[in-house]
């Protein structure tokens, strides 16, 4: 499946791209992806989404979901749900027609449990392909924990642990690491199942216990971190955010002790869920099968007692891409990536995000490398909102950073990034709406995105080009002097402006600083 050579006409039936059928990356060292239409056919929803853009960090060029119930009362009737058929057909009739105007066509459609398990799934496949031209690939309780395992490895490079990917009918387990997928196991623990089952609460938990003291035998996971897949999941996470009043909505890598997700649990026993829903912006649809979900979570913390429970946004729609990308690719970090992608179609000057990160590097030396890729994604990004009016463009740098979808960043790093861009183009921070999100940081790190941020501040608008043409920074820690060495062509680019930038910069180190001259040391300023 990663093949890296250019597949000619002759070879491309022997080669396995899997549901894609053609390669995707046909070189190793590709940067952009050529627009991807994937079609995910669930028990619960039918979403299109189509990827663009960076090719290890998709951007989402469209996205569309329908809640179809598709799998609703399969565990009863066996069949698939009538009203839900004629949804799901609608929605891939219109995503066919978006797909050839958006240039995304053909579209790779794969469905998983409802269509694999219900008796009239075959014949509802081929009413698909005759009335829409969409060939639905139908996959195996262990290829949907495989793709959705991957999925999250796109976006989360360093995951280790277990995957849990709950859909309407369906929940799968893998276990990840060092880039790789491992042992899993598929389970009909979804909601639409747990509909059907007669008896009530203690019925449902005797089933749930049952099965997942079974799934710990073969996974014999405990104490380690969960990465959830799956609406149910992210719904329960959104409402978590509204119990804690937690001050940045974005779903992606949001982090949940196991305390403050039973804590959660708890509160949704007793709270009125028409009222959350509205608050949350949740479907009525979705929020019928929360309190199921819930169950399923409780018993899932009881039995494998994990570390910590992360929220994926991505699955199966990524997994797909990650399984055709050569490790190469693989390889390169999405933050990064998605940071270059976004300098090359909305700076001003693309590639001097790496010259300033280049001139910067010496206040930055001693920093970790997580510290130092935020740095460095900074910089990528610290010109590509300069369409905005100028009195907003320091708020849309922090909402660009904060709340896109990005991969490889959790919520701190979020915060981290957009207050250095915003203070990339405004001194001082107090005052933002915004602030409530600074919590998310401590004093250090807010101390330490302010200095980025003015330095980005300073060496972006010093010279036109390469800062290092002009001058070179010297960073003295100990005795708390930053050195600007000028060039002959610093001298003259070394105006009113750079001179209280560099002060601002100074001060926010609480160094001083020293302008040399060509050929001297000890000019003060």
């Amino acid at each position: 499946m990663n093949s890296t050579h250019n597949p000619t006409a002759a070879d491309a039936e022997d080669e396995d791209f899997g549901p894609f059928g053609r390669s995707l990356f046909e070189d190793p060292s590709v940067r952009a992806l050529s627009r991807v239409g994937v079609v995910d056919v669930g028990s619960n929803s039918v979403r299109m989404v189509v990827f663009d853009g960076a090719a290890r960090s998709p951007a989402y060029f469209y996205n569309e979901k329908i809640l179809c119930g598709l799998g609703k009362g399969l565990g009863e009737t066996g069949m698939l749900n009538p009203a839900g058929k004629l949804r799901a057909l609608a929605a891939l009739k219109r995503f066919s027609l978006l797909a050839e105007g958006m240039g995304a066509a053909p579209l790779t459609v794969v469905a998983t449990a409802a269509m694999r398990e219900a008796s009239d799934g075959p014949e509802f496949s081929a009413q698909v392909l005759t009335e829409t031209g969409l060939r639905m690939h139908v996959i195996d309780g262990d290829e949907e924990a495989r793709l959705s395992a991957q999925g999250v490895l796109l976006g989360w490079p360093e995951a280790k642990g277990v995957v849990c990917d709950i859909g309407g009918n369906s929940m799968e387990l893998a276990r990840v690491g060092d880039g790789k997928v491992g042992k899993r196991v598929s389970t009909q623990l979804g909601p639409f199942r747990l509909q059907q089952v007669e008896g009530g609460v203690e019925k449902r938990r005797a089933l749930i216990q049952r099965v997942l003291t079974s799934v710990q035998g073969k996974m014999k996971s405990e104490g380690e971190r969960f990465y959830m897949v799956g609406g149910s999941w992210r719904v329960i996470a959104r409402l978590d955010m509204e119990r804690r009043n937690y001050p940045l909505t974005v779903l992606h890598e949001y982090r949940m002790p196991t305390k403050s997700a039973l804590d959660t649990l708890d509160w949704l026993e007793t709270a009125d869920l028409t009222m959350l829903r509205g608050r949350t912006g949740t479907s009525q649809e979705r929020m019928e099968l929360v309190p199921l979900a819930c169950e399923v979570l409780r018993e899932l913390i009881r039995v494998f007692k994990p570390s910590e429970i992360d929220i994926s946004s991505y699955g199966i729609r990524e997994g797909l891409l990650y399984e055709q990308m050569p490790d190469k690719l693989r390889a390169r970090d999405p933050l990064i990536e998605a940071a270059r992608a976004a300098e090359q179609t909305g700076a001003r000057l693309p590639g001097t995000g790496k010259t300033l990160f280049t001139f910067l590097m010496p206040l930055f030396k001693d920093l970790s490398k997580e510290r130092l890729r935020l740095i460095k994604a900074a910089c990528l990004l610290h010109d590509t909102t300069w369409r905005a009016h100028p009195d907003y463009r320091a708020d849309v740098c922090f909402d660009n950073a904060t709340r896109a979808n990005l991969g490889g960043l959790d919520h701190p790093g979020r915060v981290f990034l957009g207050l250095s861009l915003l203070h990339r183009y405004k001194n001082n921070r107090s005052g933002s709406r915004l602030e409530p999100l600074f919590r998310l940081l401590s004093e250090d790190e807010i101390q330490e995105a302010e200095v980025l941020g003015k330095a980005m501040r300073f060496g972006a608008m010093f010279a036109a080009g390469d800062p290092a043409e002009a001058g070179a920074l010297v960073w003295k820690p100990k005795k708390r002097t930053l050195d600007l060495q000028l060039t002959e062509l610093g001298v003259g680019l070394y105006g009113e402006v750079a001179k209280a930038r560099f002060s601002s910069l100074t001060q926010a180190l609480r160094a001083k600083g020293r302008v040399l001259q060509p050929g001297e040391e000890n000019a003060e300023v």
